[in-house]
């Protein structure tokens, strides 16, 4: 199993079943702080740098809010032309300098490989938020937590399932890290759903294969959806395409709504997005009708990047098991609890 501890967490390939697991279970002891039941200053003093240099809402705020809640502070830099890189500067010399001012770092990049270049600078545990259309580990882990915790309703695992995985597989690099994670699992069913141009990169595929795994390959979303146990959309990664004409190629390719949902899918397949959809009209990759539909995941998902990312904190900096030491009641007026 990982060593966590003053590691860095660059990829899910450092991961074994036994460390997520290890992951999941501290997790899941991170709830009542997340739902403000309490509090813990576990990390009184403590300070994260919060480096985002391709832009972001949810990860970036989920970071910054995690190490929060475990009573540390948070410094933030955002975006390429706010920070010496713009200069010239090497990703070497930023991490030397700002790991000198932080106890964890967590960083994203446009480029692949860039978080693992920063790293080997770092004299602090360094934590991937995403690097180009490489990989997004720690959006890999919450999908797969969200996953675990959706099919046990149902009374599954997810060792037998299958997932549709639908849009850009190409340049969506939430799909590549969560492959690599449920290639650790058994007998699951893949179908994946994109344009010829768009499709999953056929490393990834390999994985797939080479661990077992069967996979449907098509660019037809209809009459694919039906066995799905988890549909995972993706947005088109405009940001990454080399031009905006060619993005607008796809964009409102795959849509899903209430009624395609209905006609299509089994009543309790699970809808999945890592966020943002984009709910532009020539999109409209995931329509708000379904916004009060049960089987609607995607913000109870972004709610567990708040648990994963709170986990990775403490195991990383070596506080798992210091949590209720360090607790304290909250003062002020919540429903988070009730929700």
């Amino acid at each position: 199993m990982m060593q966590f501890e003053g590691s860095h967490i660059l990829s899910v390939n450092q991961l074994d079943l036994d460390s997520i697991n290890t992951i999941f279970n501290v997790a899941t002891k991170m709830t009542p702080y997340a739902l403000r039941e309490k509090r813990t200053n576990v990390l009184d003093g403590a300070i994260l740098g919060n480096l985002f240099f391709e832009p972001s809402t949810r990860t970036r705020v989920s970071f910054g809010c995690a190490f929060n809640l475990l009573g540390g502070h948070v410094r933030e830099t955002t975006g390429m032309a706010s920070s010496s890189l713009s200069k010239g500067e090497s990703l070497y010399d930023t991490a030397r300098v700002l790991s000198t001012y932080s106890d964890v770092i967590a960083m994203r990049h446009p480029d692949a490989y860039s978080v693992k270049e920063f790293a080997e600078g770092s004299r602090v545990p360094v934590i991937n938020g995403g690097d180009g259309s490489n990989e997004h580990p720690t959006q890999a882990l919450l999908d797969l937590f969200t996953i675990k915790k959706e099919l046990s309703h149902a009374g599954m695992g997810i060792d037998g399932m299958h997932i549709a995985m639908v849009g850009d597989l190409k340049y969506g690099r939430t799909v590549h890290s969560l492959s690599r994670l449920l290639c650790m699992h058994k007998d699951i069913q893949f179908t994946l759903i994109s344009p010829s141009e768009l499709a999953m990169p056929d490393y990834v595929i390999a994985d797939i294969e080479n661990a077992g795994h069967k996979i449907t390959i098509t660019e037809q979303l209809e009459g694919n959806l039906h066995q799905a146990d988890i549909l995972y959309l993706t947005r088109i990664q405009e940001e990454r395409f080399p031009s905006q004409e060619e993005a607008n190629k796809y964009r409102g390719k795959f849509r899903l709504n209430h009624n395609i949902y209905t006609q299509h899918c089994k009543s309790n397949t699970v809808i999945m997005h890592p966020l943002p959809r984009d709910s532009r009209a020539q999109a409209n990759e995931l329509d708000n009708d379904l916004n009060s539909h049960p089987s609607l995941a995607i913000f109870r998902q972004a709610d567990n990047g708040l648990l994963i990312r709170m986990a990775l904190f403490a195991l990383t900096l070596g506080v798992e098991n210091q949590l209720e030491k360090y607790e304290c009641p909250v003062n002020w007026y919540s429903r988070k609890a009730d929700r």
